[in-house]
């Protein structure tokens, strides 16, 4: 069960590394300020950092709880922002951001619960 559960963490983190990477990629700042990012040069990029420290602080277990919390710090206002499906009009745009507003939600309340009790067996701890 232990190696279900570092399984759980990889597949849960990999978004936050990844898109910790892609949130230094010129064009994802593009489309963050273009979406009304206000100082999305230094936003987008700073908003990278955390996603990607708080992933691999969960993926490696270590202070996985304050990784967690960090996940929790990105997550609120990408998903209020970003994801605002209440602003759009054509319902296949509000469909898509629904979509992605639920599945940000759904990875707050995996984080949340990270936050609580950790990250488990297979963890460098600390």
């Amino acid at each position: 069960m232990q190696y279900a559960l570092l399984l759980g963490r990889l597949l849960f983190t990999t978004i936050f590394i990844l898109s910790g990477i892609f949130h230094f990629f010129p064009s994802v700042i593009q489309y963050a300020a273009d979406d009304g990012v206000p100082y999305a040069n230094l936003i987008v990029p700073i908003s990278g950092i955390i996603a990607a420290i708080g992933g691999l602080s969960i993926l490696l277990g270590y202070k996985a709880r304050w990784g967690a919390w960090l996940i929790v710090i990105f997550l609120i206002p990408v998903t209020l922002h970003m994801h605002d499906f209440w602003t759009f009009t054509d319902p296949v745009d509000v469909a898509t951001q629904q979509a992605m507003f639920l599945k940000n939600m759904s990875m707050l309340g995996a984080a949340l619960i990270i936050a609580f009790f950790g990250s488990g067996p297979l963890s460098l701890k600390k």
